[in-house]
């Protein structure tokens, strides 16, 4: 494989990649983002998680207490029939990079409300990469970038004013 090529390419020609078996969790922040980048609206949706793993998150309170609503759901972007996210196009994402959701943006990163892993996520193909090249250089992702995503990842989980701010938002 071209070790220039981006991860997420020879992921993809592997299966299914994270745009079409992860649900997208956003931020109000993101879907202020993405409704101004895109115009569109009605693009998430309030979803239980289908993967029983994603709800253990005892490493993480911070997401467990600020992510997940009382009923186990939790704002997610809407996907096609086929499993797609609803913003993957034939050449990946269609949203412009600042606009992209902060997990995508900071997608395969592992990382917690305590700061960013050194294991890349469960199921990134890490092992695709050509030693000495790393996740960061490999998706042109500057550590500097990936930690301001997630200080505002956790700064917009934690300044969530939930459905009244979303009702506001989806007119």
């Amino acid at each position: 494989m071209d070790a220039k090529e981006p991860l997420c390419a020879q992921c993809a020609r592997l299966g299914k990649t994270c745009c079409q078996f992860t649900d997208i969790y956003v931020t109000l922040g993101d879907v202020r983002r993405i409704t101004q980048a895109s115009r569109a609206i009605g693009f998430y949706e309030y979803r239980g998680a289908e993967n029983p793993r994603y709800l253990d998150q005892s490493d993480d309170p911070a997401w467990r207490n600020h992510v997940f609503r009382p009923d186990g759901t939790r704002r997610v972007v809407k996907r096609r029939p086929n499993g797609d996210c609803l913003f993957l196009g034939d050449r990946g994402c269609r949203l412009p990079p600042d606009a992209r959701p902060l997990i995508c943006r900071l997608h395969p990163l592992d990382y917690t409300s305590e700061g960013i892993h050194t294991a890349l996520s469960p199921g990134c193909p890490e092992h695709l990469l050509a030693p000495p090249e790393t996740v960061l250089s490999n998706l042109n992702m500057s550590l500097a970038a990936a930690l301001s995503w997630h200080r505002m990842l956790y700064e917009e989980i934690r300044d969530h004013h939930e459905d009244r701010a979303d009702l506001r938002l989806a007119v």
